[in-house]
């Protein structure tokens, strides 16, 4: 059975070092709000939360473990993320890169606990719409055409931003295939072999990636570690959250949803 057409992903939750240090980079490189705060956990977003940050003083980056490979924040249109680049390029914030996928546009950070972070615009999907398998791929940006676009200055992210999907780092792909799709329901778009694979619900190009090229084989971090608490996939209502937790397996209850961890023991949040 598929999931949802109009399932999408919602709030990440991650594990930070050190909260005002991730509170600072998030407001000034991301432009991101800070939401809410209190008993070391802050909330971030634009009109929305996006993100939530639980602190682990002295906790170190999960690199070589699975866990979370990059966050990625959509904005509305183009003219937004030309004015994020032109806002990182004035600010000289250091970037992971800029990639036009055909699909979309991508500018790429990571935070002072390593976790990554994408910021993109979508193409119009009539470009893309049942072609993703064939058109996504990864060339430079066209910098200058790009920050043709910027109608203004940077103000932080706007409204409308969401968490357009999530790139996980997973220990096997094929057996991640088989979760996301057999188990949940979603769409195999894209798949690089035995080295990464995009899914989504309702056709959109990704809501879900995942790779094994810095965790192939590796287990979930352990405790002390900056890293991923959870996902967040948003339901339409309670009955498809219940049908996915209980097609997953075994579910832990929580205030916000149903818990659910993936064959990589990636936290995914179910929610309605």
């Amino acid at each position: 059975m598929e999931i949802a057409p109009d399932a999408g992903m919602g709030l990440v939750e991650l594990s930070v070092s050190d909260i005002e240090r991730s509170i600072e980079y998030w407001r000034r490189a991301v432009g991101l709000r800070l939401l809410d705060r209190a008993d070391g956990a802050a909330t971030l977003g634009a009109d929305v939360p996006l993100l939530r940050f639980v602190e682990e003083p002295g906790a170190r980056p999960a690199d070589g473990y699975t866990g979370l490979y990059h966050v990625a924040l959509l904005v509305p249109d183009r003219p937004s993320l030309a004015r994020f680049l032109s806002h990182v390029a004035q600010e000289r914030i250091p970037l992971e890169g800029l990639s036009d996928h055909a699909v979309s546009e991508a500018i790429y950070l990571r935070d002072p606990d390593r976790h990554g972070i994408e910021v993109y615009a979508d193409r119009p999907r009539e470009l893309w719409e049942g072609r993703v398998m064939q058109l996504m791929t990864t060339v430079p940006i066209d910098v200058h055409d790009l920050l043709a676009q910027a109608d203004g200055p940077f103000e932080g992210l706007p409204a409308g931003t969401t968490v357009g999907h999530v790139h996980f780092r997973v220990r096997d792909v094929d057996e991640t295939v088989r979760f996301y799709r057999d188990v949940l329901g979603m769409g195999l778009m894209a798949q690089l072999g035995p080295a990464a694979a995009f899914l989504s619900a309702g056709g959109y190009h990704h809501h879900v990636g995942a790779n094994v090229w810095e965790s192939r084989g590796a287990p979930p971090a352990p405790p002390g570690t900056a890293t991923l608490r959870h996902a967040t996939i948003v339901l339409p209502d309670e009955a498809e959250r219940d049908r996915l937790a209980d097609a997953a397996g075994e579910a832990e209850e929580r205030e916000d949803g149903l818990l659910v961890r993936d064959p990589s023991g990636n936290g995914l949040l179910l929610s309605a």
